[in-house]
């Protein structure tokens, strides 16, 4: 299965300066490997140390949040729209 992942300004140094990479994967989970493996570096920037999405990172498939799904075992179809959102937080 195809997919596209929308790359964040700040991970883009890791994938040329490119906003959106092409990958297969049936599940998050794969989809991240995948990406790791053409992009190296990106698989850690993404998830923590314990294999989870990390605390500051939001991921959706399509404009679905995957926290509120199956976290890294939800699927993703075929041309479906996976984005990696870092949070963002500031104050007065």
């Amino acid at each position: 299965m195809s997919v596209i992942v929308r790359v964040p300004t700040p991970l883009r140094n890791l994938t040329g300066g490119v906003s959106t990479v092409e990958v297969e994967g049936g599940t998050v989970g794969e989809i991240v490997k995948a990406l790791d493996a053409v992009h190296p570096g990106i698989g850690e920037r993404i998830l923590d140390g314990n294999g989870q999405v990390r605390r500051f990172v939001n991921v959706f498939v399509d404009d679905e949040d995957i926290r509120f799904g199956e976290g890294l075992s939800t699927p993703v179809r075929d041309g479906a729209t996976v984005s990696i959102i870092p949070a963002v937080a500031g104050g007065c």
